[in-house]
């Protein structure tokens, strides 16, 4: 295994699973105030699930994201 092709692959992949998720998060919020499903002062709770089945790594994170 070459460590520094490693390293960069997974900064890569997480660099596009972080902009790709913001922008849903984002879009979804928008969605729920527009739906006036939220107000938008909220503090919602979020889970990421990381699965890589080749070596069978399934790790659950879970936090927050404020609005207000």
């Amino acid at each position: 295994m070459d460590q520094e092709t490693f390293n960069l692959s997974i900064r890569k992949y997480l660099k596009m699973v972080g902009i790709n998720s913001q922008r849903e998060i984002e879009q979804a919020v928008a969605a729920a105030i527009a739906n006036k499903t939220i107000t938008g002062t909220e503090t919602l709770h979020a889970t990421m699930t990381l699965e890589v089945a080749d070596v069978k790594l399934n790790v659950k994170f879970d936090g927050e994201i404020q609005l207000r």
